[in-house]
């Protein structure tokens, strides 16, 4: 775990609504969220706002979508007991930071974000010479930043994303982190934790900043960690005066790095709606037994005795996912040598589809038959995450001497 995840052990990551998800969200996205719900505090939202971004000239069909993704979300087992799941749009905060940060986000900053010219190159039918897709990665870093979040679950390609995040969140500390008297408040806010951990704070200190030992460093954080006896505001404080500048009021968030996700297309491309490829988790199991049996071969193996080579055939990437060591060996023999033919080497993949999934569509049944039990675990999570962004809004309104009466 990094130094700043130390500090901050919450785990923010959002989707925009895209209706009933299919196999890639669940194996690239929902499999890591169920597992990180039960080792972190997370906040897993629907990020709506982001969604018209892109679609603003037709949002009719968002609410709907909003509300097929949570099914499938809670369907897969993300859990509203163990995370706090929320929509965008319902905690307002999101959208005072955003205003609050463009104040301060240099232009060039949005101008160079990878994604900004791909996506507008990807999506040449829609006019995307709109403030709000400029300002779409700052809006990003408000969602991440108003919950103080230490890391952010990504793929290689949005790191970006976050190290933007971080250069906004070290911008906004130097600017309005020195607080009048900083340094007699760091002081005062040492020696409430007692003599001897103040001495020791005072040598871990001395020794970083004289001597630039990042071991120094990483113990006086733990230290500050471990101090029940001062405030939130306090440790804060002492963190910015440990590193040599002022107070931490936006926490830098690390990038959790994800196993990319292996799960192909029926075409062997990326599994996407985009391309007509894909598995719904609430796909009926013979409509899925159906996609499968369909699915394209190596194309060289144009009769049932010819050769094939599992290599560049794109039911071979989903026994990589979904088959044991034995099947993956009676595969690659069996096709090789004209052994099995193209349905025979597709029935394990359709039995261990269908079986993945069938626990999924159980509760999704269970879930749609509920939706006032949905509703309120989305009205629960939208408190709590509120909860968490009046605190941190109270904190950057004062920074910035915007008091409120």
């Amino acid at each position: 775990m990094t130094p700043v995840s130390a500090q901050n052990p919450r785990v923010l990551s959002g989707m925009r609504p895209t209706g009933r998800l299919h196999l890639g969200h669940y194996h690239g996205v929902l499999k890591n969220w169920v597992e990180l719900q039960h080792e972190f505090e997370c906040f897993f939202f629907v990020a709506d706002w982001h969604a018209l971004t892109t679609d603003y000239e037709d949002p009719s069909g968002i609410p709907q979508a909003t509300w097929d993704m949570v099914v499938d979300w809670l369907a897969a087992g993300v859990s509203a007991g163990s995370s706090t799941l929320f929509i965008q749009s319902r905690v307002p905060e999101h959208a005072e930071l955003h205003l609050l940060l463009s104040m301060i986000t240099p232009l060039g900053w949005l101008e160079r974000v990878p994604s900004y010219k791909d996506q507008q190159e990807k999506l040449k039918e829609k006019d995307l010479a709109t403030y709000g897709f400029l300002g779409y990665p700052l809006l990003q870093s408000a969602d991440i930043l108003i919950y103080k979040a230490g890391q952010v679950p990504v793929g290689e390609d949005q790191v970006a994303h976050v190290e933007m995040t971080r250069e906004i969140a070290r911008r906004f500390n130097h600017i309005y982190g020195r607080e009048p008297d900083f340094e007699a408040k760091a002081e005062q806010a040492k020696r409430k934790m007692g003599k001897k951990n103040a001495k020791m704070f005072d040598r871990l200190r001395r020794s970083y900043t004289e001597q630039g030992d990042q071991e120094a460093l990483e113990k006086a954080r733990a230290l500050l960690e471990s101090q029940a006896n001062i405030t939130v505001g306090d440790r804060e404080r002492l963190f910015g005066y440990l590193e040599g500048g002022g107070r931490v009021i936006l926490p830098e968030p690390q990038p959790l790095l994800t196993r990319a996700a292996k799960m192909p297309g029926l075409d062997g491309q990326k599994m996407s709606k985009s391309y007509g490829n894909t598995i719904a988790l609430r796909d009926d199991p013979d409509e899925v037994a159906h996609k499968l049996r369909t699915m394209p071969t190596d194309p060289a193996r144009v009769r049932r005795s010819d050769p094939g080579n599992p290599d560049v055939c794109p039911v071979w990437q989903f026994h990589t996912v979904y088959s044991d060591d034995g099947t993956k060996q009676w595969v690659q023999a069996g096709c090789r040598s004209a052994g099995i033919g193209c349905i025979e080497c597709k029935q394990p993949v359709i039995d261990a589809v269908r079986a993945e999934l069938g626990p999924i569509q159980a509760r999704a049944a269970e879930l749609e038959a509920q939706p006032e039990t949905v509703r309120s675990f989305i009205n629960e999570g939208c408190e709590q995450a509120r909860d968490v962004a009046r605190e941190t809004m109270e904190e950057v309104r004062h920074a910035m001497s915007l008091l409120q009466g």
